[in-house]
């Protein structure tokens, strides 16, 4: 059994180049084999020699020990990545460890969550991906971007690339797992009196992992808009809410359209209503924004009844 190492004597592992290259090479040799399968290929001794320039098979081996356990696996059939290697390694090849090349300011499509006007832009800030409204000057929403995401697209497919991020994140983070890291997610509803936010929802949820220690926060409207009743209603009505970014959502905020209000306490209880036309469907959640019930609704005589 592996003895527990702390974080500086793992990655004092790395401070090598040979080790950097030992794993770069089992990542590249792992590729060029192309093999399919159900897991990882593993690549024997030989093979890794063949593919690092090391003094002689003595010093591969030293090093081949010093990172198994921790960045390497090792079989009878030979050495693979773990899940550490495996994450440290694609950071490496990819280059996430670098500034990112500029961007922006691109105009994107979207209201003004704050003031309502059609003057956003993209760009980056301390290598995040943010939007603001030249309008009232306020940032409307904000979000992580990497290197390699950047690099590897031109400013519309960027964009693109965003709105992906935000809903895949927004998706895990409604499922109770962090985006970040895979833990467990706690939620909290917590009602922001004065909030700059319209009153149409006065409520955000605060999503914490205890972790790596992440908090992600999003108004009550949105921790619901991924959910499947709303993907379902919206893509009957033909709108594909899943190739939509947070900030394409503002303006049903803004004008009223979406809507949420506390409904009990002790428990607390909430209702979220997504109004598309006459039609809306109803998402009633818990104390910990965790949808329970849903239900669509159709405006009758200017009120929203069960449909």
């Amino acid at each position: 059994m592996m003895e527990n190492r702390s974080a500086t004597d793992i990655f004092r592992l790395l401070a090598d180049d040979t080790r950097v290259d030992i794993l770069r090479a089992v990542a590249v040799a792992q590729y060029e084999l192309g093999q399919v399968g159900s897991g990882p290929a593993e690549l024997s001794f030989s093979e890794i020699y063949d593919h690092v320039e090391v003094e002689n098979t003595s010093k591969l081996s030293y090093h081949l020990g010093e990172l198994t356990g921790t960045y390497l696996r090792k079989s009878d059939d030979g050495y693979s990545l773990s899940h550490a290697g495996e994450r440290i390694v694609r950071f490496i090849l990819s280059g996430n460890y670098e500034q990112p090349e500029s961007f922006g300011p691109q105009p994107v499509d979207g209201v003004c969550v704050f003031c309502g006007e059609d003057a956003l832009e993209a760009s980056l800030s301390h290598q995040f991906f943010r939007i603001d409204c030249t309008a009232c000057g306020q940032q409307v929403t904000g979000q992580p971007i990497t290197p390699a995401q950047v690099k590897t697209r031109d400013a519309d497919t960027l964009v693109q690339s965003a709105k992906l991020r935000s809903a895949e994140d927004a998706r895990q983070i409604r499922r109770g797992m962090c985006p970040e890291c895979g833990a467990h997610l706690s939620a909290d509803v917590v009602e922001m009196p004065g909030s700059p936010l319209p009153d149409a929802d006065s409520f955000v949820v605060t999503s914490t992992c205890e972790e790596c220690l992440r908090e992600y926060n999003s108004p009550l409207t949105y921790s619901v808009v991924y959910h499947p009743a709303s993907i379902a209603f919206h893509w009957d009505r033909g709108v594909d809410m899943t190739t939509r970014g947070i900030w394409e959502f503002h303006e049903y905020i803004y004008e009223g359209r979406w809507t949420s209000e506390q409904t009990a306490s002790d428990p607390d209880e909430y209702e979220v209503v997504l109004r598309h036309g006459d039609d809306a469907v109803r998402l009633h959640l818990d104390s910990t924004a965790t949808v329970v019930r849903t239900e669509r609704v159709r405006r009758e005589s200017g009120v929203f009844r069960s449909s």
